[in-house]
């Protein structure tokens, strides 16, 4: 099992220069009818998280974005995006300023207490530990106790850097800084999502970084949405279902990843 799941992580490597996905979120089944009263679906991420999302040619394009954009058409309503940073996510549930959290969020028992997910829509996303080339110091998870390493802040990846016995986790606001700063190595290491890291170094860090260890497993990605919002959330979950039955998520699975062997 592990070693499907690492090669469709692999997968991400191969990942290029991607056009916005038109047409893809179809339109018909029965989570049409269930659609926000105003038919507008605000959904918020943060966008320095490729290829799930990120910016290109000035556009929001990745996993997530299509994803979620499909589910909304789903249901017969429209999307509306907003990118804000990783930690304010959540709270932007909590006020009502977005309905939905489509942005690579790991479903962890403390944000349970927080916010509804829905069902798992992304399970490959183990996380990893990526280094300096000339690191021969740090090779595994046991090798970050008493190291100084970097994480996105509000993420699984901090938590992982902490239980390891890092001596301090630099949390930054998004993966991109983290990078900067182990290339100017005020951290000795990053944890990252294994996607993401594998497209940084397809993209030309594989010139000074490498992954190291064996990648730590999570839950997966869910939608988050207000926790008493069980309607939304029941919707969502139909329209993610209806998308897994006519195809349209492996159409997407595939946009980004390739064949997913599924």
């Amino acid at each position: 099992m592990f070693s499907r799941k690492w090669k469709m992580i692999a997968a991400a490597a191969a990942i290029g220069a991607a056009m916005v996905l038109t047409g893809c979120g179809g339109s018909s089944g029965s989570a049409k009818d269930s659609a926000a009263k105003d038919g507008i679906i605000r959904v918020g991420a943060e966008t320095t998280y490729p290829p799930f999302e990120f910016t290109q040619d000035d556009k929001y394009v990745g996993f997530d974005i299509d994803l979620a954009d499909a589910v909304v058409k789903q249901m017969g309503g429209k999307m509306e995006f907003k990118s804000m940073g990783f930690d304010a996510l959540i709270p932007a549930i909590q006020s009502g300023q977005i309905d939905l959290v489509a942005s690579g969020m790991d479903v962890t028992p403390e944000r349970e207490k927080q916010v509804a997910f829905s069902d798992i829509y992304f399970d490959q996303s183990g996380k990893v530990i990526i280094v300096l080339k000339g690191n021969d110091q740090i090779h595994d998870w046991a090798d970050l106790k008493d190291r100084v390493v970097g994480g996105q802040v509000g993420t699984k990846q901090v938590e992982f850097a902490q239980e390891a016995g890092a001596s301090q986790v630099k949390q930054f606001d998004s993966n991109s800084q983290a990078f900067l700063e182990l290339r100017a190595k005020t951290v000795e290491a990053v944890v990252i999502d294994a996607p993401v890291g594998m497209y940084y170094l397809k993209q030309g860090a594989d010139k000074d970084m490498k992954i190291v260890g064996t990648p730590k497993e999570s839950v997966g990605f869910a939608f988050a949405m207000k926790k008493d919002n069980k309607e939304l959330q029941q919707k969502v979950n139909k329209a993610l279902k209806e998308l897994h039955e006519n195809g349209t998520y492996d159409q997407i699975y595939e946009k980004w990843f390739g064949a997913s062997g599924k």
